[in-house]
């Protein structure tokens, strides 16, 4: 799996419930970022009508079944903890899924699945995050996104349930042995559209990825110098991400493609000079609205990381599993501009 994000068809073809890899855990703890009680929505009606978004990763051509400009707004209920009060009897999935087309290629495709033995679910739900930024636990970088989950009760109202969180800010692993033991049954099905190749697959690039710079300072680890970090790599491929206002901050923030392609080789050789610095990185707690991902062409070899604005650090993940904290500049930031 790749640092920072999933392939975009691997997530959706390859991934269970949760698309998750397990990682290594500690004890329960209440955190800050703890919400309050869910928003509680009087009658279900279907993940068409109040989820018509979920899962979204893939554009689709114009014409297609996916919802326009044109089409209402869903507003979507708080997500949070379950209320004591509130008693969920069953749980429904809301789901993107890319399938092989009935001619040929591919097609996006949207699912509603239910179950109601959930007892297991609804106890893991109710668990407290666990303390994060524990530095003895080895985190791997991989995105975890947990499913679009709505908890009805016998009076067929809903909410939008909070997933606890492990040490490295991924679903606990509770919730994943829950969520992959449900039995569920498909309610709806439907047929989007043909996907349509985005901007980022067409260059190489996954359509959104993970601020590690940010992920690693937020937890507090020093940067360790590594093998790797040298100014000298074969052909690599720049991607560049914007983060969301509402993703700045977060303990994993992700971005979404920007622009990207094969980086030019005079470019890449003053790139990497640059990030060969052994200038440690200045003690700075504002959030990048962008940054770069520089990987190599065959995949191999150490990936770079680059805020581009903001604090200006970048980090450098070494197999098999090192890391360099650093940092950058104006002048690094114009080098990984536009292609």
């Amino acid at each position: 799996m790749r640092s920072g994000a999933t392939t975009l068809v691997a997530a959706l073809l390859g991934m269970g419930l949760c698309g998750m890899a397990l990682s290594g855990c500690a004890g329960s703890a209440n955190t800050p970022n703890d919400p309050g009680p869910a928003e509680i929505v009087e009658r279900w009606t279907s993940c068409a009508e109040s989820a018509p978004r979920a899962g979204v990763v893939l554009p689709v051509p114009p014409g297609s079944a996916e919802p326009t400009a044109a089409t209402p707004t869903v507003v979507e209920p708080e997500i949070g903890r379950i209320d004591p009060a509130f008693v969920p009897v069953a749980v429904v999935i809301c789901r993107r899924e890319v399938r092989p087309g009935a001619g040929g290629g591919r097609e996006q495709v949207t699912t509603e699945r239910r179950a109601d033995d959930i007892g297991a679910l609804v106890a893991a739900l109710r668990l407290s995050d666990e303390v994060r930024g524990r530095r003895e636990i080895a985190c791997t970088l991989d995105l975890v996104i947990p499913p679009w989950l709505a908890l009805l009760d016998d009076r067929g109202r809903w909410l939008r349930p909070y997933v606890p969180t492990d040490v490295c800010g991924k679903p606990l692993p509770e919730v994943r042995a829950a969520l992959d033991g449900l039995r569920l049954t498909t309610v709806d099905s439907r047929t989007v559209g043909p996907v349509e190749a985005s901007a980022a697959e067409t260059v190489g690039c996954a359509q959104r990825w993970s601020d590690m710079v940010w992920v690693e300072t937020h937890l507090g680890r020093p940067g360790r110098v590594v093998a790797g970090a040298s100014p000298t790599a074969g052909p690599l491929r720049l991607c560049v991400y914007a983060v969301p206002p509402f993703e700045r901050g977060d303990g994993k923030p992700a971005g979404d493609f920007v622009y990207g392609g094969p980086l030019p080789p005079e470019r890449q050789a003053k790139a990497l000079r640059a990030l060969a610095t052994t200038r440690p990185a200045a003690d700075c707690a504002t959030p990048a609205s962008r940054f770069a991902v520089l990987r190599s062409l065959d995949g191999g070899g150490p990936e770079w990381y680059v805020e581009l604005d903001a604090c200006r650090r970048f980090l450098v993940v070494a197999p098999p599993g090192g890391t360099q904290l650093g940092q950058g500049d104006a002048a690094l930031a114009a080098l990984l501009g536009p292609i």
